[in-house]
């Protein structure tokens, strides 16, 4: 009998002593290898294993919740605990099971890497609740982890907010004029065509237009030519069906160059019409 007894003590020193060391690396491992899931689960369980030890002298959770901090440290996914590993109360055990089922889904469905820091609130909470549950006597306690729980696990399942389609590019389009004219030729009657065909077909409801120069020619002249060129094109919109209402024009004379040269410089690319349908 006192070789039991002898034998029983010191299997408890054992335990103790192995809770005690997990304890003691569970408060100073940090976590800079794996997943941010595997890092955030590892604080996690650091922080349930503390409470165990140093609130309620629960030696016993606190090495098991500190085994499994370290193995989250080391990089290990770490399954939420399954239920049949506690003595739960016949009456929990359905909506203990079916919760996890609904943890195990949102976690394998990419909650793990979408929201890390949620998920692993989520599967600790879960493990706290088991162990609360299964000493069934802190109903505080056990309220506490099923209610933090299950508000982590509504934001898991929570359906992502819509993402809103970028607004579609305007369609820029370019009208091009000879040295010190207003007129419409063949080439830029041909572009205006376009524009009402495209402003039609896509159901447009509005069109900028904004005339300009080269640098040849004074800041004076050149402003009123492009304001020349942007009624010009207006006009043209106009005899091709588009509303004067939806046309705006606007006028920069050669301060907007669209390829940069020197005062008095004939460049075609900048002798033009700036069209935008939106």
């Amino acid at each position: 009998m006192k070789m039991l007894r002898l034998l029983a003590v010191v299997g408890a020193v054992g335990f103790l002593a192995a809770c005690t060391t997990d304890l003691d690396r569970i408060r100073t491992t940090e976590a800079s290898g794996g997943t941010p899931f595997t890092q955030a689960l590892t604080n996690e369980y650091r922080d349930l294993a503390v409470f165990e030890a140093d609130e309620m002298f629960d030696w016993r959770d606190a090495g098991y919740f500190a085994r499994r901090g370290l193995a989250a440290a080391g990089g290990e996914v770490v399954q939420p605990e399954d239920p049949a590993n506690r003595d739960l109360p016949a009456a929990a055990l359905g909506e203990v099971t079916d919760i996890r089922g609904r943890l195990l889904a949102a976690l394998d469905g990419g909650a793990r890497d979408n929201k890390p820091e949620l998920a692993a609130r989520a599967q600790a909470r879960f493990d706290c609740w088991l162990e609360q549950q299964e000493e069934n006597f802190q109903y505080d306690h056990i309220s506490a982890c099923k209610d933090e729980l299950l508000a982590a696990l509504a934001e898991l399942e929570a359906a992502p907010a819509p993402v809103a389609e970028p607004a579609p590019a305007p369609n820029v389009y370019l009208v091009l004029f000879d040295f010190d004219r207003s007129n419409i030729n063949d080439a830029a009657q041909a572009v205006i065509n376009q524009v009402v065909a495209d402003f039609q077909s896509n159901q447009s409801s509005a069109i900028s237009v904004t005339g300009h120069t080269d640098r040849a020619g004074s800041d004076a002249y050149n402003e009123k030519l492009s304001e020349r060129r942007a009624d010009a094109v207006r006009e043209a919109l106009i005899a091709a069906g588009i509303p004067a209402e939806a046309i705006a024009t606007a006028w920069r004379g050669e301060s907007e160059n669209a390829v940069p040269t020197a005062d008095g410089v004939r460049e075609q690319a900048n002798r033009r019409a700036e069209i935008i349908v939106q």
